[in-house]
């Protein structure tokens, strides 16, 4: 499968990517990849060994007179996101991805790509296995389920990593270096919410929202793009005047990915079934003006059902309670930073949100350069989704990374930057959670940066890497690492 990967240059680094095409990886099903790679460095005679958590590194001793070099570790996440059109049948734990080129950029088939971080993972393999390449001590370090929780960052063994400098390849820009990065944590609510049968004077009708772009949920989080949950809890709220009651509820798959579709079914006086139809089909219209050229393929659709006689409903009081919580909840950007321009300072996604015979569930990804408002909106969930009795729970916590300007890898990065490809890199401080704040509060002595491929669409089927970046890409990473080599 993606036999035509190993046409592109450079090649070293597009016939690992494809080995990772080829291997199911969602986040927590890493364990294949695991072993492949084992197998692979035992063919190339390097050391490799697994911290408690699963966490891979495989390790390769310096190039002859340069053992004295500062060790670098090379740094990427083995798991991608999982996500499908809703028009493209596809197992994520069995199925390999399919990719195509077109104009420049490679695509998947209706599934996410996984360039993130495949592409920075391919990248380290190439480098472990490149003999022409003058280095220093080199760590490859793979971590886990960094989609999901930070989970392998978060598990990442205490005095195991040796070296001094760390090179974090998941960024997603060409021309550009990372040097901070917002922390986070998932804000869990559930609670248990009181049904009664549907009466023989009501209908039932289905809405469904789809045709959003979604996107990742820190990158993307300050564009022009619809949330299906936002959107569709407006066209839930439209109809509470109606005397709806929620059935069920079920939108977006991942806490870290914009949803780009959501669907729920509402019971509702039969009287009032086409002026609903009709409230619906003009608040289409409204949402496609909103978003304009920004997600421009927007549909909300209603129909009635035939539903069966043992189907429930929200009581009245409780599907007017759930969804005005829900509308008054936080999503999107919160405030924009006042140290760092343009850069999001406090973002809050609408994720998972889902409800299925009255047990409801919502989790949300808070985003912060500032650990203070991360809990501070996480708090705000509490108080908000408390006063319907809910419980909501705070989890998978991670710290931000804090920049230092002054940082001599990030020198020594400009320098070689400015010099292979003429102009120097923007120095950038970046919304989404990179692992480095979780990994240096770990190992507080780290210097650290990141950078990668140029990637767009990142946690959505419209996920793509430009081709030409990738060769950039490369040849910036080992530029730096023969720099690396020859200071001490």
């Amino acid at each position: 499968m993606n036999a035509h990967l190993d046409t592109l240059e450079p090649t070293r680094v597009w016939r690992h990517f494809r080995t990772l095409c080829n291997t199911p990886r969602p986040s927590g099903h890493e364990a294949a990849l695991v072993k492949k790679l084992e197998t692979w460095a035992d063919g190339l005679g390097l050391a490799h060994d697994c911290d408690n958590f699963g966490n891979l590194r495989i390790k390769k001793p310096a190039s002859p007179g340069h053992e004295s070099a500062p060790g670098v570790v090379l740094q990427g996440h083995l798991d991608m996101v999982a996500q499908a059109n809703a028009d493209t049948p596809f197992d994520f734990e069995n199925d390999p991805i399919r990719t195509h080129v077109k104009d420049g950029w490679l695509h998947a088939e209706g599934t996410t790509l996984g360039a993130d971080n495949g592409l920075g993972v391919a990248a380290i393999l190439g480098v472990l296995e490149e003999d022409t390449l003058t280095h220093g001590p080199l760590e490859a370090l793979f971590t886990l389920e960094e989609e999901t929780s930070m989970g392998g960052a978060l598990g990442l063994a205490e005095n195991w990593l040796e070296g001094s400098l760390l090179l974090n390849l998941d960024s997603e820009d060409r021309g550009e270096v990372y040097i901070g990065c917002a922390g986070g944590a998932d804000v869990m609510v559930d609670a248990r919410l009181p049904e009664s049968a549907l009466g023989e004077s009501e209908a039932v009708i289905e809405l469904s929202l789809t045709g959003l772009k979604g996107g990742h949920s820190g990158i993307d989080i300050h564009k022009p793009l619809g949330n299906a949950n936002r959107l569709l809890v407006r066209a839930l709220r439209a109809l509470d005047v109606l005397d709806a009651r929620l059935i069920d509820y079920r939108g977006g798959t991942l806490r870290n990915a914009i949803p780009r579709e959501a669907f729920a079914r509402l019971a509702l006086p039969c009287e009032e079934l086409e002026v609903a139809l009709e409230k619906i089909e003009r608040l289409e219209g409204v949402l496609k003006a909103e978003l304009g050229s920004g997600d421009p393929g927007l549909s909300l659709k209603a129909r009635r059902l035939e539903t069966a006689p043992e189907a429930e409903a929200l009581t009245r009081d409780a599907s007017a309670m759930l969804i005005a919580a829900l509308l008054a909840a936080p999503c999107g950007v919160e405030r924009m930073s006042a140290d760092v321009d343009g850069v999001v300072e406090t973002s809050n996604n609408l994720g998972v949100l889902s409800l299925e015979k009255g047990r409801f569930h919502l989790c949300a990804l808070v985003r912060s350069l500032h650990d203070s408002a991360v809990e501070a909106m996480a708090d705000r969930f509490s108080a908000l989704f408390g006063m319907m009795g809910a419980r909501v729970k705070v989890e998978n916590g991670y710290p931000g990374w804090a920049p230092n300007p002054q940082s001599a890898l990030l020198s020594t990065f400009k320098a070689r930057h400015a010099a292979l490809l003429g102009e120097a890199p923007a120095v950038k401080v970046i919304h989404a959670g990179l692992e480095c704040g979780i990994l240096g509060a770990k190992y507080p002595a780290l210097d650290m940066i990141s950078f990668g491929p140029t990637i767009r669409g990142a946690h959505s089927p419209d996920e793509r890497v430009e081709l030409a970046s990738v060769e950039e890409f490369w040849s910036m990473l080992r530029a730096l690492i023969e720099a690396l080599a020859r200071t001490s």
